[in-house]
């Protein structure tokens, strides 16, 4: 009887543990495309007695918040063709669909196995002929800042990875930031 009451409880244990290393990662990994939607620049440069400086810094964080605030419609910022609809039920488990940088204009698709852990959106992008790609996106707190003295402006929004990097009207993108539609 102990045996089977110690197995029971060494399982209940491990999944305990497997789900906290899961939230673990999804943080970690949120915390790591955060990053990459975050830039500085800050260049001084002087010619002749004439001083010219450039300043630019945008900071990323995840937002955390329940799931089912994330729940929305969203529009990229360089595109307003580019959108995505998203509803998250509280457990996390994501419906939704959107439009994104495709050759020929914005290309159609549907979420399929999405889901939202803490900041952390993944799932598989579902195409009309078919064919799927890896979502993967991080909900952030976007603060920009355009000189020393800027309070600056900080922004909801959801910064989504393209891997492979999307091809349209000429340009290269690897990520989008998706803000709330007014």
């Amino acid at each position: 009887m102990r045996i089977i009451l110690t197995a029971v409880l060494f399982v209940g244990l491990c999944a305990v543990a497997s789900d906290a290393a899961a939230q673990t990662d999804a943080g970690q990994r949120a915390r790591e495309l955060a990053a990459i939607f975050s830039k500085s620049r800050h260049e001084v440069k002087e010619k002749r007695g004439v001083r010219v400086e450039k300043f630019k810094e945008v900071r990323s964080e995840p937002a955390v918040r329940p799931a089912a605030d994330y729940s929305g419609e969203y529009v990229a910022t360089v595109e307003e063709d580019y959108t995505l609809s998203l509803k998250v039920s509280a457990d996390g488990s994501v419906e939704g669909s959107g439009y994104e940088p495709a050759p020929g204009g914005a290309g159609a698709f549907t979420l399929r196995g999405a889901r939202v852990s803490g900041a952390l959106l993944t799932g598989t992008k579902v195409y009309a002929d078919g064919s799927t790609e890896k979502i993967e996106g991080v909900f952030i707190n976007r603060a920009e800042r355009d000189s020393l003295a800027d309070p600056g402006t900080t922004q909801f929004g959801l910064g989504v990875l393209f891997d492979p990097p999307k091809v349209a009207e000429g340009l290269h993108m690897e990520r989008l930031f998706f803000r709330p539609k007014q």
